[in-house]
């Protein structure tokens, strides 16, 4: 680690549960586990199922490196039991997870703050059957999912019908409530901060391209399906110092810890007024495709590096 000395730790790596993110969090975990272990660090993997507290007391680590992805290792649900056991993690606590994991109540806290997300009304997904919630285009996705899981985008001329069918497949027939916002064409950004004793700091901003389609969970973790543009290209400098500086601001006002990333739709005909923050991920993924090592690694931090900024931050 450039020269720095570590102190060897026991880190529990959480990994793999029963979301529907579970293959990308395994990926995750055992990137996270075999970075500890290349520092030096005693590691202790594990795969949770119903009975983590036991497994957990029973190795009774230093921290616990967080690598889950959606719930119940985002929701809150795994951070308030580890603050039950009195147990340091990493990443962002109860509180800021409980937030940041729904759509809806991450606009209530940052909208005020100045900071420009889309509108959008929670719906009922039966209504969808008898008319839509917003004139077309817009965007469908569940209140609390992360990975582009369950997003539609219907448009005048999507294949979902008008109204949409009953018998046509969409995350209507997965969740009961969905989140409708206006569709913003344009640019898919994204900008990973780094929490640290000097204060947070935004790694960079990259720009998605998927080869076909959009940036959905295939074009996300499938290699081949989306490149990445790291730093991105013709980006106004108003422009970018608005995605770093609402980037950082959005880590601060919810209470984020160790990294988080914030996804951006830019519409560059519109200049500095087109650009929206689109919601707050305060687990990103660590996997060989993820944003976030990505960005790190152009600063020159390697991924040990870059875990080790995340433990050091959780002690």
């Amino acid at each position: 680690m450039s020269g720095a000395t570590v102190t060897p730790l026991h880190v529990a790596v959480l990994m793999g549960g029963w979301s529907a993110e579970r293959e990308v969090s395994l990926t995750s975990g055992r990137g996270v586990a075999a970075a500890l272990e290349s520092l030096g660090h005693r590691v202790t993997a594990i795969d949770m199922d119903r009975d983590v507290a036991f497994r957990l007391r029973e190795a009774a680590p230093d921290v616990v490196f967080n690598a889950l992805h959606g719930t119940p290792g985002e929701d809150g649900s795994v951070q308030g039991m580890l603050d039950l056991m009195g147990l340091r993690y990493t990443h962002s606590g109860l509180a800021t997870s409980v937030i940041a994991i729904d759509k809806q109540l991450t606009k209530n806290e940052l909208v005020p703050h100045g900071i420009r997300m889309p509108g959008g009304v929670i719906v009922e997904s039966e209504s969808l059957y008898a008319a839509d919630p917003l004139p077309r285009p817009y965007v469908l996705k569940p209140l609390n999912e992360g990975s582009s899981v369950g997003v539609a985008i219907v448009t005048e001329d999507g294949n979902y019908g008008s109204p949409i069918g009953r018998d046509t497949k969409g995350p209507w027939q997965q969740f009961p409530t969905l989140l409708a916002e206006p569709y913003i064409k344009g640019r898919e950004l994204t900008v990973s901060v780094l929490g640290g004793p000097d204060g947070d700091q935004a790694l960079g901003i990259t720009e998605l391209r998927p080869v076909n389609g959009w940036y959905d969970y295939d074009a996300k973790y499938t290699d081949g399906l989306t490149t990445h543009v790291c730093p991105a290209e013709g980006i106004p400098q108003d422009v970018a110092a608005s995605m770093l500086a609402m980037s950082v601001k959005a880590h601060a006002v919810l209470g984020c810890r160790g990294v988080s990333r914030a996804d951006f739709r830019w519409d560059d005909t519109l200049g500095e007024a087109g650009l929206y923050l689109l919601e707050v991920n305060t687990q990103p993924g660590m996997t060989p495709l993820s944003l976030v090592p990505e960005q790190a690694r152009h600063l020159g931090m390697s991924y040990a590096e870059l875990v080790q900024r995340i433990v050091e931050e959780a002690l």
